[in-house]
């Protein structure tokens, strides 16, 4: 397995586009009631833009792109806005890959965020699995938090 995780370009942008889709929309699966997805996540302009400002990123086997994430600085906090992989990579380790990649490619960030609908059992499971910590819930999403471990 022969995985990179690095920023995506404007290029890049139309495949992330189609796995964004197909991914959100297979969200049927764990609980959606619709297919269905965050704002923009079948937009190829939204994509584009994210490339332009360096919020996009991809991750890649072999050179093939599998899977994409948005990602957001914000000093010393990176929200991770959105991660997606191809449903037909489901279920064998590249999520939870390319949330360790996020993490070591940000090394200077005291904390990560995100969140994710209640009713995803299959995401609150991952983030929950990976060591995020809820901070806050509504009706519809679960916020998670994870400190970056600093070594004495």
């Amino acid at each position: 397995m022969n995985l990179q995780f690095m920023k995506a370009g404007t290029s890049d942008a139309p495949v992330l586009n189609a796995i964004s889709k197909l991914a959100f929309d297979s969200d049927v699966e764990v609980g959606a009631s619709s297919a269905g997805g965050p704002p923009g996540y079948m937009s190829l302009k939204y994509h584009l833009r994210m490339a332009r400002s360096g919020h996009l990123f991809k991750l890649t086997e072999n050179g093939l792109i599998i899977g994409g994430a948005i990602l957001f600085l914000n000093e010393d906090t990176l929200n991770i806005g959105r991660i997606f992989v191809d449903p037909d990579h489901h279920r064998k380790g590249y999520g939870t890959q390319m949330m360790h990649e996020i993490e070591a490619l940000f090394p200077d960030v005291k904390a990560f965020a995100l969140d994710t609908p209640v009713w995803n059992i299959r995401t609150n499971a991952f983030y929950t699995k990976l060591g995020y910590i809820q901070v806050k819930r509504n009706d519809e999403f679960i916020y998670y938090s994870k400190q970056r471990l600093t070594e004495k």
